[in-house]
């Protein structure tokens, strides 16, 4: 069975599980205090030419987002997402269980806009209300859509306007800087903190943290600790991050593109064949709309997620692409078109 499940469905890239072997018995310090994170720290900074930036080490994307709440905001304030994000759907109330409401805005193809932030705000006018402080955005985001620099200026500007913090959860960043959106510098310019995603681009686990904000950055790792989130073998982090980080995010970028290549080569076999996606994605999740009479004559030989009801005949599924992705599976997938 060929599957498009998921970008987390292998477990890592060679030249990470190699990393990992080869410093299996070094004896390192546990926490993250050891030489690897500290390099591995080093390399983030760089890349994103941030050399104030706090870099911190996490193991999963919930995990990053629920101490990004409990960190940066005060008791009586909340995240402003899109109604599709991640925070309001996929992580079981994690924001909510730190004592701080989403405020969940319509935001078409899963970006939200400046207007939407405003009328947020507008929403919430008093003491009587949530008040809202921190933007909260992803990039890809979870319809595979992309926030280009410019706007990434526009949310940064309207959250300058209002006294907003601006959070950019980078699960599946790698997607999008690979597609030349954006780049790790604008993110450290335009975010008070964003994350880099390894879990879904090649490594183990792991996501970055990093803090560009000062005035953010204060007793960070007490907030870790306490949620329970510091690894004791935090050097299993640090290895993987040099990895992914060295020569200008070198790896972290080619199995990026990689994953996005194999996308658009569905995408382009789908279109081809005359179906449509719901919604349009240049990044590795596709969304396509299929008659279910297919879908029933491809079970079994592939795997995806589905995403809902298009109509009484057509079914919306996801399709995801990964660093391991073989472009053997892809055009397998697109001959069983036919």
């Amino acid at each position: 069975m060929y599957r498009f499940t998921n970008d987390y469905s292998e477990a890592a890239h060679p030249a990470i599980l190699q990393a990992i072997a080869e410093t299996s018995c070094e004896g390192n310090f546990g926490y993250g205090c050891d030489e690897h994170t500290a390099r591995a720290a080093a390399l983030v900074r760089e890349v994103c030419a941030a050399p104030d930036a706090l870099v911190q080490f996490l193991v999963g994307g919930t995990q990053t987002n629920l101490l990004a709440a409990a960190a940066f905001l005060r008791p009586h304030e909340a995240i402003i997402a899109a109604q599709s994000g991640h925070v309001c759907v996929h992580e079981t109330g994690a924001i909510e269980a730190t004592g701080h409401k989403c405020v969940a805005m319509p935001a078409e193809d899963g970006r939200l806009t400046p207007a939407a932030i405003r009328a947020a705000v507008e929403q919430h006018p008093d003491e009587h209300m949530v008040k809202p402080r921190m933007v909260y955005i992803s990039n890809t985001t979870e319809v595979g859509t992309v926030y280009t620099t410019a706007q990434l200026e526009e949310i940064r500007a309207v959250c300058d306007e209002l006294d907003l913090l601006l959070y950019l959860d980078g699960a599946r960043l790698g997607s999008a800087l690979a597609l030349g959106c954006t780049t790790f510098a604008d993110l450290a310019r335009l975010c008070d903190a964003f994350s880099i995603g390894g879990t879904k681009n090649g490594a183990l686990f792991g996501e970055a943290m990093v803090i560009v904000n000062p005035a953010l950055q204060k007793d960070f790792r007490y907030i870790v600790k306490q949620r329970g989130a510091l690894l004791a073998k935090g050097w299993l982090l640090g290895v993987q991050y040099e990895k992914l980080m060295e020569n200008g995010a070198a790896l972290y970028l080619e199995m990026a593109a990689h994953a996005n290549g194999m996308a658009a080569a569905l995408r382009e076999g789908l279109a081809a064949h005359g179906y449509r996606f719901a919604p349009e994605s240049p990044s590795n999740q596709q969304f396509p709309v299929l008659p279910d009479a297919l879908l029933e004559k491809l079970e079994g030989r592939f795997h995806w997620e589905v995403m809902g009801r298009a109509d009484d005949a057509h079914t919306v599924i996801r399709l995801v692409t990964s660093w391991a992705t073989r472009p053997e599976a892809v055009q397998a997938f697109v001959a069983a078109l036919d």
